[in-house]
């Protein structure tokens, strides 16, 4: 990466907004400036660039379009519209700026903000943060990857003070990694039917960056439907040249499938959790419940079928799913469970750690469904004592901690894995059925008994800890008359 973000900055210019408008709004306000100032300052440089050669090729769109670069018109320059922050109208220049950007650049039309105008925005607050940004960001020698660090920290940092609606949260980059690092999207066709502002996306990009391959090898396939977010994603794809389809529009998975023919070799998503007014009559019958229809009124089991059957014959899914989707009871999600444990398809469950989501303190687990698979094991892997806290309420997964999960998953491929009580364990199908068919990892992983002391031990430690004790209580009293004899010395 070629810069590290300062988030103290950026935090200084969020807050900036605070009580000037709702907070849920801060993030489109904040994302949509950062964007401007980004393909500003890169336009403005590379221009600089062309201009030296003193042939004109400054004014070339091709020379801007093959290293990425968006085309920027005068007057949506960053300059230009900074020296319009005290004016009154500075809402209606930033609209004219982004209108102007989505008729030069193809791959913006459409998902650019443009209610800078309408918004209930105090107009003086929004030049300031303009004025900010002016002084504190110059990115003209960022690459795409810095503003993603950028667009990802804002999104994370609103999430913690966004209410979450339905089940929906952001999915930290450590488990993003984690679930990347499992399933090894190195080529083909990735997707994401729930895919929020296109993280689980940018993550594979880096994955295929870290190990040498073709960005190009990638083909990208996601849905939202959320309109604000699925402009986001465009917008996060557009900034770093990654070309993905995303649909024309933003759409329900469930009931307006924008991508119906499409098998993925790669799925890797974070579904919102207990849906419950997910189901309408069009979903009675749908061939995508290969399992069995799912619970009307609770869309976990759902997504894992809506996820399954969109596969590619050797495909796999990393999916995260809330605790009680191994567990629940009923009678619908029980058969369905049933049905994919018995079907073989079923190769994982990862349980991860609480607090690594912003703006919840819940913990996850990660299902690993692969098509392919032709035996009954499961590997059932429990981390929720892993991570580490970065803060009262923020827990990160390290790179030791990835590694772990991901050399156990390996293992169990390889069919080498060494069950380790209270982490790791591969389970039959007997044994799955023994326990009704509960993918919970605690169950089978079991207690870490490796310190656990003998009975000989726990009578050595009573010993030595009597020892301490009474050399202490003895020293105690020794001190004691000592400071009795000095007190009646003083006395005399």
């Amino acid at each position: 990466m070629s810069k590290i973000i300062d988030e103290d900055l950026l935090w200084k210019a969020a807050e900036k907004l605070r009580d000037k408008c709702d907070p849920a709004d801060y993030k489109n306000v904040v994302l949509g400036l950062v964007f401007l100032k980004y393909v500003s300052d890169k336009f403005v440089l590379k221009y600089n660039e062309l201009k030296k050669y003193g042939d004109g090729r400054e004014d070339e769109d091709d020379y801007y379009v093959a290293e990425h670069v968006f085309i920027v018109p005068k007057e949506a320059l960053w300059s230009e519209v900074a020296a319009h922050s005290k004016s009154s109208d500075i809402g209606q220049v930033l609209d004219n700026a982004f209108i102007l950007l989505e008729k030069n650049n193809v791959q913006l039309k459409g998902i650019l903000p443009k209610t800078y105008s309408k918004s209930d925005l105090d107009k003086t607050a929004l030049g300031e943060l303009i004025d900010f940004f002016s002084n504190n960001l110059n990115m003209e020698n960022a690459d795409g990857d810095f503003f993603g660090q950028v667009y990802e920290y804002y999104i994370g940092a609103f999430a913690k003070y966004i209410p979450t609606k339905g089940g929906e949260f952001f999915t930290p980059k450590s488990v993003v990694e984690l679930m990347v690092d499992i399933i090894k999207p190195y080529k083909g066709r990735v997707y994401d039917p729930c895919c929020g502002s296109g993280g689980m996306f940018v993550q594979c990009s880096k994955f295929v960056k870290e190990h040498q391959g073709l960005i190009d090898d990638i083909s990208i396939y996601g849905q939202e439907s959320n309109p604000g977010t699925w402009k986001m994603a465009k917008m996060n794809l557009a900034i770093r040249g990654l070309e993905g389809n995303l649909g024309d529009r933003n759409g329900d998975s469930f009931t307006d499938d924008l991508h119906k023919a499409l098998r993925a070799d790669f799925i890797i998503a974070n579904p919102p959790y207990n849906l419950k007014e997910y189901w309408k009559p069009s979903l009675e019958g749908d061939p995508r419940w290969v399992f069995g229809k799912p619970d009307v009124k609770n869309a976990n089991y759902a997504w894992l079928s809506l996820m399954y059957s969109k596969l590619a014959p050797m495909g796999k899914a990393a999916i995260l799913m809330p605790n009680g989707a191994t567990t629940s009871n009923t009678a619908d999600d029980y058969k369905l469970r049933k049905a994919m444990i018995e079907a073989g398809k079923v190769e994982a469950i990862l349980a991860l750690p609480n607090k690594l989501f912003s703006n919840v303190s819940i913990s996850v687990q990660c299902w690993i469904l692969n098509k392919a698979k032709t035996n009954t094991n499961i590997l059932f892997v429990n981390a929720d004592s892993m991570g580490k806290l970065i803060s009262r309420k923020i827990r990160v997964l390290e790179q030791e901690d990835i590694n772990k999960i991901v050399k156990a998953y390996k293992d169990f491929e390889n069919e080498t894995l060494e069950d380790i009580p209270g982490f790791c364990k591969g389970a039959n199908l007997d044994e799955i059925i023994s326990k009704d068919y509960s993918l919970n990892p605690g169950r089978y992983v079991g207690a870490d008994e490796s310190n656990k002391m003998t009975p000989e031990e726990i009578q050595e430690e009573l010993r030595k800890t009597s020892e301490e004790l009474f050399k202490l209580m003895k020293e105690g009293k020794e001190l004691e008359e000592k400071v009795k004899e000095i007190l009646e010395e003083e006395m005399r």
